[in-house]
């Protein structure tokens, strides 16, 4: 018993570190801020208690209702466009091509490089009047225009964006393409099934539980999207608010309007959503993701 108990002590001094992170780090903020969130607060005097005030002023706030409809339009279109151009990218390199590591680094590395400030830039100096996006245009005898700077297309510079990110997706399709076992194909073709037939009917079904994971993944991703709003618009949302999404909006009230109680309610309802569509995703799941050879979740 004694040699037990020493064994518990001896593990939990080695999670102590763990422990330390969590309650400082993450549950210790996680409660202040949900208890902000019921309060006006401005970072220099004392935190006032004013209730739901906080939740009930963001549905007349009309710059809120406009990070919500940009966020919502980001997710939408991007999200989708991700998953498709990295299930396209694996299915291709899934064929067994020379030099398939090399192809895989360089399709990989917009994932890595893709959430920094440098590539923000490089991506807002690309869809500029004076940007190599125009130059191509202006090569096939189109005018281009400042696409970042303009109301109607900034938020599709940001989705491309998001969609040339698709490494980290596109890897984990790959990994899943490599479990289908190919005995399956080679029925099918025996059967003289076409490509899209067995893309259909095999690869499809087995892979939609990496489907899953990766749509659970892109989509909470795409909804804290902060970094390339921030440096395209240089902070502001602009232009007309056309790439104001809610994170912006969110350190915007928190660290310029310095309404830390506002930005704290932002972030809770952030997070209560998240939860929601989540959970959402995983109750359908069982209507669409497969397991082994036709059985669902």
């Amino acid at each position: 018993m004694l040699q037990k108990r020493k064994n518990y002590l001896i593990a939990y001094l080695f999670l102590l570190p763990w422990f330390i992170g969590f309650f400082g780090l993450v549950l210790g903020p996680m409660i202040s801020s949900l208890y902000l969130s019921f309060t006006q607060y401005d970072l220099l005097t004392a935190p006032d208690w004013v209730g739901w005030q906080n939740y009930l002023e963001m549905f007349s706030d009309r710059k809120f209702i406009a990070s919500v409809k940009v966020t919502l339009t980001f997710v939408i279109i991007g999200v989708p466009l991700q998953l498709l151009a990295a299930l396209f990218v694996a299915v291709i390199l899934n064929k067994g091509l020379r030099g398939i590591g090399f192809y895989r680094t360089i399709y990989y590395i917009p994932s890595l490089l893709g959430g920094s400030v440098a590539i923000a830039i490089l991506w807002k100096n690309i869809f500029g009047m004076n940007g190599i996006f125009n130059d191509f245009l202006a090569a096939v005898g189109i005018e281009g225009r400042g696409w970042v700077s303009h109301p109607d297309y900034a938020i599709y510079t940001l989705i491309a964006l998001a969609a040339w990110q698709f490494g980290s997706s596109m890897v984990i399709f790959l990994a899943g393409l490599k479990q289908i076992p190919q005995e399956l194909y080679e029925a099918a073709s025996v059967d003289g099934a076409s490509v899209f037939v067995k893309f259909k009917t095999i690869t499809l079904p087995l892979l939609t539980p990496v489907i899953l994971f990766n749509l659970v993944m892109v989509l909470i991703k795409s909804l804290q999207v902060f970094t390339s709003a921030y440096i395209v618009s240089e902070g502001s949302g602009g232009p007309s608010n056309s790439t104001l999404f809610y994170t912006l909006y969110l350190y915007q009230k928190g660290f310029s309007y310095f309404e830390m109680g506002y930005a704290s309610a932002m972030a809770w309802l952030l997070l209560i959503v998240i939860a929601v569509l989540t959970a959402v995703i995983f109750f359908s799941s069982k209507y669409w993701v497969h397991y082994e050879y036709g059985g669902k979740s």
